[in-house]
């Protein structure tokens, strides 16, 4: 059995006795120089009391074992709590020498909820994708990838009807659907024909609008406990919005299996077992918050675990914030079609293979910035030529530069083995990895979120960096035992 974060944590806070969860994961590189969990002291003095942690406590904790528990190397008091460090050696050893089971996602024993995942910004068209909804699409992409890896049954919402998005999609290799019928919404109109209240002070309404529908008693009943906006009094109910709902409840009612993943519906059916994710930028986040209770007011099947992922902003450091995301695109691509040139001492833009090259590090670039901050927080974008640099920074540019050039070493490794030149590789039982004693090394071992928990928290930056310390890593020991 592959060993296990989860497994961990559990038998560490077991061999505690009787309560909740004390221990947690350290991932900070400064923090991991000492430890690898901690149990905080103002925890351990909630369940101890003043007193120490009991010697036999300790001993039991060092002596750990079980399906899926890290071997301990030691357990100590320090100001900061009990800290513990693994046996790094061993967890090299059974990680590295069982690669493809840990690079393996974990099937759940039962199929989970169902997911429906909402990215409003997709609604528009290209030229007026702004920066922080661009990081929004982004984030859902690389979320229902990582569903999908984890045999999560997904439903992408909205089917996108702007002529030119589909292109703009491919070119940021996102996988999302176009659209084919509209969902009918003359259920959703006749129920909020009938929750109108009556207009105020002879209200104009807008072309498209119905009228307004009273949200105050949802924010009451069920939206303070949940992060609702407090102010949320009325949502304008427009044809748009209700084409909207539709949709939305079209995924929920009737949910299509996608036969070539192999996906298993959860047992029960119904609209309490899918959860909805809706992912978007903090420019959207209270009009959002205004749908999902009018969804609630209008459908008394609408799902109840409705969850926002909200991107923060998206600024430009010495610029103002009107770039587009098709603008953002074309500056990244075209400084690394300048920077390949730099590289290699002429123009390769007519070449087509390198022209398909070059797109694809525009997008590794793109993705790494959007993705390598965490998605709640603001990001700051750097534009200067320097930013795509192969040369030590931590950006997509340099993870897929050394990966390009990984690949080349071992396929030369392979070519020079099979004339000869080479020894075969050890097996894996041979090596010595009390060796692998740098940081660096050990921050390659530290595990990555594979999908939301009950807060739709999402760190993508955790992915970001273990792209790059492993990229960073292999390249180095790679390089120096090449050419040693």
């Amino acid at each position: 059995m592959r060993l296990g974060v989860e497994e961990t944590l559990g038998a560490l806070n077991a061999a505690l006795g009787p309560g909740g969860p004390v221990w947690f994961k350290e991932t900070r590189a400064r923090h991991l120089r000492v430890r690898d969990f901690l149990a905080p002291r103002r925890a351990l003095q909630a369940r101890f009391g003043d007193d120490q942690v009991p010697e036999r406590v300790v001993h039991a904790i060092v002596g750990l074992q079980g399906p899926g528990v890290a071997p301990v190397l030691s357990c100590a008091p320090t100001p900061a709590g009990l800290a513990l460090q693994l046996r790094r050696s061993a967890v090299f050893e059974r990680v590295l020498g069982a690669v493809a089971a840990y690079a393996a996602p974990t099937i759940p024993a039962a199929p989970g909820p169902r997911v429906v995942l909402h990215c409003p910004a997709l609604r528009g068209s290209p030229c007026a994708l702004r920066l922080s909804q661009l990081r929004a699409v982004l984030v859902a992409d690389h979320l229902a990838r990582a569903l999908h890896a984890h045999r999560v049954s997904v439903r992408l919402v909205p089917a996108v009807r702007d002529p030119h998005m589909p292109t703009f999609l491919q070119q940021l290799r996102v996988d999302w659907p176009a659209a084919s019928e509209r969902a009918a919404t003359e259920a959703l109109r006749s129920r909020a024909l009938a929750e109108l209240t009556p207009a105020r002070n002879a209200e104009a309404l807008p072309p498209g609008a119905l009228g307004r529908v009273c949200l105050k008693e949802l924010v009451d009943e069920r939206g303070r406990t949940t992060g609702y906006d407090p102010n949320l009094d009325s949502c304008l109910v427009t044809e748009d919005l209700l084409a909207v709902l539709a949709e939305l409840q079209q995924a929920v009612q009737d949910w299509a299996e996608d036969s070539s993943l192999g996906l298993a519906a959860a047992p029960d059916a119904g609209a309490d077992s899918c959860m909805v994710v809706h992912v978007v930028s903090c420019e959207e986040e209270f009009q959002q918050q205004k749908l999902d209770l009018l969804w609630w007011k209008l459908d008394d099947q609408a799902p109840l675990r409705q969850k926002h992922l909200v991107c923060g902003p998206v600024k430009v450091a010495g610029a103002p914030g009107t770039l587009t995301a098709p603008e953002y695109y074309e500056l990244r691509h075209a400084q690394v079609c300048k920077a390949s040139a730099l590289k290699h001492g002429r123009d390769l833009a007519q070449d087509p293979a390198w022209m398909e090259i070059f797109r694809v590090l525009s997008v590794a670039t793109i993705k790494f910035e959007m993705l390598s901050t965490a998605p709640q927080s603001q990001l700051l974008l750097a534009l200067a030529d320097s930013s795509i640099s192969t040369k030590g920074t931590k950006s997509g540019t340099f993870v897929m530069y050394n990966c390009a050039r990984l690949a080349t070493l071992f396929e030369s490794y392979k070519c020079s083995m099979e004339q000869g030149l080479y020894p075969t590789f050890p097996p894996v039982s041979s090596l010595d990895f009390s060796l692998l004693h740098d940081e660096t090394c050990w921050a390659t071992q530290q595990p990555c979120p594979a999908q939301p928990q009950g807060s739709t928290s999402l760190h993508t930056q955790r992915w970001c960096a273990s792209s790059w310390y492993s990229s960073a890593w292999i390249s180095a020991h790679t390089i120096t035992g090449y050419t040693s």
